[in-house]
């Protein structure tokens, strides 16, 4: 299966610098910058609307910007006011719709788009689990296998840089994981970059090596996805990444005595697996459990303190509804966040 040349290494493959959109008159994205070296898996994460799909769509070459630049290998991304077909060489840009031609057959459209010879496009056939799809026709498959299809077609141009603009949404999860698996499996193989669009923590968390947040068309955090979980810089990033938990007042002075108030308007955000039920002793307080939540691989129980409900995550049901316990923040748990 071809790989890239050794020029694509440890360069910055992508680099985006003071990228604006303004569209009738609103801002929808100002000054976007970062950058992205080969190899390393990037995603974009945030609510629907903040911006993410358009930023990708104009790194893509697909929209063009009002402000900055978008380079791949040093070369400027042209937007459609600049080219006659929009789009950049060696970038390929995946919609979580897959846009296949109706009623044709998956040989068809794969030999229509195919770069490779006969045995680098069976081997990509192979990588997306579609090789035994050839004689179907695209109104015959599922929205799994359409997508994957759509992955392949793509592939077979040779793309150094795929971006991947919330390829999941659509999918049970028993396909969105064979895709997973298939984009998990892109870089080592093919020696392709990836950058991902979603508002889902279940698909950026685990797959990422870095994670940029987007919030009314800004950047306001970058970094690791284990510093984005734990440390978030507000409530909003550390929505996006799962539950939460806010203390504040006498709540927040018996569970965390030592944490400084850095800010006059700020709480401490504790992830649920972050507290642990035990005896009344050190910084623990006392609560009543208001509810267990049995969810699979663990129970949520519902906790009543002073001031504040919280939700713990636990392995067991050792409580019960209506009974006391004692609460604690454990050791490195919680972190300030502004209000």
């Amino acid at each position: 299966m071809p790989r890239l040349p050794a020029t694509f290494g440890p360069m910055e493959l992508l680099k985006v610098a003071g990228i604006g959109l303004v569209e009738h008159g609103k801002v929808v994205l100002e000054h976007i910058s970062f950058g992205q070296p080969a190899h390393r898996k990037l995603a974009l994460a945030g609510e629907s609307g903040t911006g993410k799909s358009t930023l990708l769509q104009i790194i893509a070459g697909l929209i063009q910007p009002s402000a900055g630049e978008v380079r791949i290998s040093g070369d400027r991304v042209r937007g459609p006011r600049e080219t006659l077909v929009p789009g950049h060489p060696g970038v390929a840009y995946l919609s979580q719709k897959s846009d296949l031609p109706h009623s044709l057959r998956v040989e068809q459209v794969l030999r229509y788009a195919n770069k490779q010879s006969s045995a680098d496009a069976q081997a990509l056939y192979e990588l997306c689990r579609i090789d035994h799809l050839a004689e179907r026709r695209t109104d015959q498959l599922s929205g799994g296998e359409q997508q994957r299809v759509a992955l392949a077609r793509l592939l077979l141009g040779a793309p150094r840089l795929l971006l991947l603009d919330e390829p999941f949404s659509n999918l049970d999860r028993v396909h969105k994981r064979i895709l997973q698996t298939i984009i998990d499996e892109l870089g080592p193989r093919l020696g392709i970059t990836c950058l991902l669009v979603s508002h889902d923590a279940a698909d950026t968390l685990p797959w990422a090596d870095e994670i940029l947040v987007l919030h009314r068309g800004h950047i306001i955090q970058q970094g690791p996805p284990a510093v984005i979980y734990r440390q978030p810089v507000n409530e909003y990033t550390a929505a996006l990444f799962g539950d939460y938990n806010l203390l504040r007042g006498a709540d927040r002075q018996a569970l965390a005595p030592k944490t400084p108030r850095k800010k006059p308007k700020t709480v401490l955000l504790v992830r649920p697996e972050q507290f642990r039920l035990g005896k009344v002793e050190g910084n623990a307080v006392a609560g009543t459990v208001q509810a267990v939540r049995f969810f699979g691989g663990y129970y949520e129980v519902e906790i009543r303190l002073a001031e504040t409900s919280i939700r713990v995550r636990a392995d067991a049901a050792e409580v019960t509804a209506g009974s006391a316990v004692a609460v604690s923040v454990v050791a490195g748990g919680g972190w300030e966040v502004a209000l």
